[in-house]
């Protein structure tokens, strides 16, 4: 992070910008920099919400994204449980299919990306392929 990201996000007040904004573009930044394509983010639907989309060469990546600011509640990747991971897969299917795609003939995956600590810089972790679609 530069001085001037990191001093926009000092100044930026949370009754302004909620904090789970600022760690999803954290996350869309991060992932940018590993290589990856933005497509798109909170896409929602009637069975839940895809907190950003992103393609990683042929395949389409649903990201979810957590932040923990304490240990004591958990890993943030942890938090990610069967009903979210269902309501992931939901939200996925219904996006290839208005995309026009079929979801046994294009490749995706769904990963988690898991920020912990103090808000200001928080620990990165990426879990590529955290679980598997129906």
């Amino acid at each position: 992070m530069d001085f001037d990201e990191y001093r926009r996000l000092a100044c930026l007040s949370i009754a302004t910008k909620p904090l789970s904004v600022l760690m999803e573009l954290r996350a869309r930044r991060y992932l940018v920099a590993q290589g990856l394509t933005f497509i798109g983010a909170n896409y929602a639907c009637r069975f839940g919400e895809l907190d950003l989309i992103f393609k990683d060469n042929d395949c389409l990546v649903f990201v979810e994204v957590k932040y923990r600011s304490r240990a004591s509640h958990g890993d943030a990747a942890a938090q990610v449980g069967l009903s979210k991971q269902g309501k992931m897969i939901r939200s996925a299917q219904f996006f290839l299919q208005k995309q026009g795609l079929n979801e046994y003939n294009t490749k995706y995956r769904f990963d988690v990306i898991s920020l912990d600590g103090l808000a200001i810089r928080p620990r990165i972790s990426w879990l590529k392929n955290a679980f598997f679609g129906a």
